[in-house]
Parts: C-alpha cells; structure tokens; sequence
C-alpha cells in the first residue's frame, strides 16, 4: 500500500487514493459483486470528494475503511431489500390465474355438448331421474314418488344414466 501521497493532495482524498485498492478489497466479501463494489468505492469518493468536513481527520486511513464498510453494508441491505421486493413481482406474473384459459373454455363446452347429447339419447323416464337427481338436488325417495316407481328402480336409473354418459364422454374423448 502507499504510503507517501503525490503532489498538493492532503488529508483524506490523498489517504483515498492512496488505498483505494485495499478499500475495493474489503468491500467485495461484503457486497459479494466486484461491480457492486466499485459502485460502492465510487460512492465513497463522491462523498469524501464533495464533503466540507469541518476539521481534520485525525486518522483518515480509519476513517476511509469504516465509510466504505458502512457504505458497503449499506449496499446489501438494499439490494436484498430490492430483490425481496423485484421477487414478489416475478412470482406475482408467474401465479396461475383462478380463471379457467381459452382452450379450457372450449374444451368445457366441447364437453358439456357432449354431456347434452349423451342425456337426450337416454329414455325419458331414465333422464328425468337423472336430471332430477344431479340438477334438482332430490332424493331418491322424493324422485321415486314424483315418478311414481320404487326407490330401487330409481337407483338403477340414475346409474344407467351415470353410465351412458361415462361412456359417451369417453367415445370423444
């Protein structure tokens, strides 16, 4: 390191220039980047270059390291701040939306289409069950006595039905 400053620099300018090399090596393990760390070295010139500082400084070398420590720690703080925040944002465009896409829309009618087909080819007494069953939340006692058939027959076709259309969805798919 040197020791002896050139010219008409004093104080702490001169000490700066004089380690700025040994400033940039500390700084580097703290901020983890050589660019980061210059970046940082850099600050610390600016600062020292443009302070009016009231008095002498009466170990200027001290000085220096501890602003570029502090400058340096400084630094992390906000670059972790910053990637936390930069991150929420990248994960926020990678969040699935909850609604369904375009080819899924298509897919569901496609579906449903088929589902339509599948119920008008059922005999109406099994597709009445059915609906009544699926769509009309009843029981099967309740679907039994609006039909007028016994329960047991009532399972029977709504699994027919269940069945029929199993199958059709499976035909085109």
């Amino acid at each position: 390191m040197a020791t002896q400053v050139a010219g008409n620099e004093t104080g702490l300018l001169a000490a700066f220039l004089a380690y700025r090399g040994a400033l940039f090596n500390t700084v580097v393990p703290i901020v983890g980047c050589r660019h980061w760390a210059e970046d940082v070295v850099q600050d610390a010139y600016l600062k020292i270059s443009e302070a009016q500082l009231a008095g002498e400084i009466r170990q200027p070398v001290s000085y220096l390291f501890r602003m570029v420590r502090n400058l340096a720690i400084d630094r992390s703080r906000r670059l972790a701040l910053e990637g936390r925040y930069s991150a929420d944002e990248d994960a926020a465009t990678q969040v699935i939306s909850s609604e369904p896409s375009p080819e899924q829309i298509a897919v569901d009618r496609d579906t449903l289409q088929h589902l339509a087909d599948a119920l008008e080819e059922l005999p109406e007494r099994t597709r009445i069950a059915f609906e009544m069953y699926r769509f009309g939340d009843c029981t099967q006692q309740q679907i039994a006595k609006a039909l007028g058939i016994s329960p047991t027959l009532v399972h029977f076709l709504i699994r027919d039905a269940l069945n029929h259309c199993r199958e059709k969805l499976a035909q085109n798919a």
